[in-house]
């Protein structure tokens, strides 16, 4: 039984917390002065509470006196079910260990034992409600029995810290509660907040309302909210009016124009709601409206797009689709799909789109159309063309399309579109005009080898005669390479090698040809081959290909001249040839042919070394 000085001590120690717990708003330091004042009532100089955290799974020392402070604030340990503050938690009521060496009853701490503790008492702190807070501990390095007295003492003392910790974690929670609108208020700029009395003035205008509408809180206080409001509403009430629906139904829109101390106009999509007592007196009311100026514009300038990719689409003969990239179903069709395919717009629409369109491709190329779509999907563009068979008249069409991805901002294919085109009569018009031109160079290769045969029959096979028509069929095979690829351009080492495969076997090491690939117009082909053709015979009659002893290298690259044009740059380069002598003077035709008529014709620079190793010629020609 404690004595009188004890008692008296005990109580002072409870009013001494009384008082402090009345005056404090701080949770750490209230808590850390319990430890202090319960440590001295019991005579130990040591104790602790516990705060119960992860959601009842773990004990934070949260307080204490007489330990480490790399203990209090820090330490957690898990809740066991063999522990003395598990154990005292859930059951509500008071633990003594006298000697936790001999107790087998629980499971101890490392950190209890390291300490040096050898006595302790735990009591359950309850906040109001019955939820428990946690535990406070009064700790003893010697074997102690902490009597009824004690534990009685301290669940008087738990009883008062339980709800003087409940009104501070409520009075944080408050604050906090109070700091986040404080910041989420202060933050929405673009929402215009503000509060008027009944009679509709303003009495707090927040920072949004002033980022909004650029009257300042000085400004804007005492004045009627109808300064918000456009001056044709005015005239027709319509602030008298959102304020009466708000009083009437609590509840009012605010979707309008609204103007600013400047004079501009803002447009706000809000709500004014009215705030009552609890006697339901009307107190005022709640304005909150959101600037959605520049969204409004944004989907006003979308949907005028919107109107004219429309009105585009429709008028266009050419076809513009969309399709979702997910399911590669129809989003779109122009109304030129009809007129082009054959079929009801709106059927194609209906059902798995996909396999509708492909059931009009014709059967050969169903299966290609549809790994187009299935290129795109992965992100490329592609250009394809097909052909469907109408069902309106059975007519097979020839369709062209161009497909291209569209993406999302992450870059992700979030939908694929495409034109197209009936491209039927313009391919009938190509083959058409492709059999012409077949026809006019066939004519044109008759009309020299007639040529040549006249010259023959009059002239004789000999001499010039022979070299005539050697010419003629240089001519001859020119105009079939024309024909080849289509008429106006002919490859420069399609020229080369055909003329070099008129007289001998273009084979290495014995004749070398190289070079990018390199189109010639009209204009330049027949003078270009027939400048080949001088090469070659030269260089059969003369040079490397006379015998198997030289060798023949022809190379050509492209660069720019001086004026930054596209230049053609043409090597013929003979070796290992015996020139007889008094060659290296002769200037024949084709000399003449290369260093003049080129430069005269073509524009071209040209070099022709004969020496006693073999001709060596450089052509440049301007590409057009």
């Amino acid at each position: 039984m404690p004595d009188h000085l004890t008692i008296m001590g005990r109580q002072q120690v409870l009013a001494d917390f009384g008082q402090l717990a009345l005056r404090s708003q701080d949770l750490d330091m209230l808590l850390q002065e319990a430890c202090r004042l319960v440590g001295k009532a019991l005579g130990t100089g040591r104790s602790k509470i516990l705060e119960i955290g992860d959601e009842g799974r773990s004990l934070l020392v949260r307080a204490g006196v007489g330990w480490d402070p790399g203990i209090v604030g820090h330490l957690s340990m898990r809740m066991k079910e063999r522990t003395s503050e598990t154990f005292a938690i859930e059951a509500g009521e008071p633990v003594v260990t006298q000697d936790i060496r001999s107790e087998d009853r629980f499971v101890f701490p490392p950190f209890m034992r390291d300490a040096g503790v050898v006595a302790f008492v735990n009591v359950p702190i309850i906040r109001p409600g019955g939820r428990a807070y946690g535990l406070l501990e009064v700790d003893a390095t010697e074997p102690r029995d902490f009597g009824e007295d004690d534990s009685g003492f301290l669940r008087t003392y738990t009883t008062i810290i339980g709800p003087v910790i409940d009104r501070l974690l409520m009075a944080q929670e408050l604050r906090s509660a109070e700091e986040r609108f404080r910041l989420t208020v202060e933050a929405a700029l673009d929402y215009a907040i503000f509060v008027t009395d009944p009679e509709d003035r303003i009495t707090d205008w927040l920072p949004g309302a002033q980022a909004v509408f650029g009257w300042t809180a000085s400004e804007a206080v005492g004045q009627a909210a109808a300064i918000t409001f456009t001056p044709e509403d005015r005239e027709t009430h319509q602030d008298r009016k959102e304020i009466e629906t708000a009083a009437r139904e609590n509840v009012a829109p605010d979707i309008r124009w609204h103007v600013r101390k400047d004079g501009g106009r803002v447009f706000i999509e809000g709500s004014t709601r009215a705030l009552r007592g609890p006697d339901g007196t009307l107190r005022g009311f709640l304005k909150i409206g959101q600037d959605v100026t520049d969204r409004r514009a944004a989907e006003e300038r979308l949907r005028e797009s919107e109107e004219r990719f429309r009105q585009f689409a429709e008028a266009s003969s050419d076809l513009i689709w969309i399709r979702d990239a997910a399911t590669l179903q129809f989003e779109y069709l122009s109304p030129a799909f009809e007129p082009i395919y054959g079929e009801d717009r709106e059927a194609i629409l209906s059902g798995d789109t996909l396999q509708r369109w492909a059931d009009l491709i014709h059967p050969e190329d169903r299966e290609r159309a549809l790994s187009m779509v299935h290129r795109v999907r992965d992100g490329e563009r592609v250009m394809n063309a097909f052909r469907i068979v109408r069902p309106s008249d059975g007519e097979t069409r020839w369709i062209e399309n161009t497909d291209f991805p569209l993406m999302d901002e992450a870059g992700r294919v979030q939908r694929i579109a495409g034109l197209a085109k009936d491209v039927t009569e313009a391919r009938r018009s190509a083959a058409r005009l492709e059999v012409l031109v077949a026809e006019l160079q066939h004519r044109s290769r008759n009309l020299l080898g007639v040529i040549a045969s006249v010259a023959s029959k009059t002239l004789g096979e000999d001499g010039a005669a022979a070299n005539f028509q050697a010419r003629l069929q240089a001519l001859s095979r020119a105009q079939g390479l024309l024909s080849e690829f289509g008429s106006d351009t002919a490859e420069v080492g399609a020229l080369v090698r055909a003329e070099l495969q008129a007289h001998t076997e273009v084979r290495a090491p014995k004749v070398v040809v190289s070079g990018p690939m390199v189109h010639l117009t009209v204009r330049q082909v027949q003078n270009f081959s027939l400048a080949v053709h001088e090469l070659t015979t030269n260089a059969v009659k003369y040079g490397a290909l006379r015998n198997g002893t030289g060798q023949l290298s022809v190379s050509w690259t492209v660069d720019r001249d001086g004026r930054g044009r596209r230049r053609l740059t043409l090597d013929w380069t003979e070796s290992g040839v015996q020139v007889p002598p008094g060659a290296t003077t002769r200037r024949g035709y084709g000399r003449q042919l290369i260093e003049k008529a080129l430069a005269y014709a073509l524009e071209a620079r040209t070099e022709f070394i004969l020496g006693n190793d073999g001709v060596r010629c450089r052509i440049q020609l301007p590409l057009e």
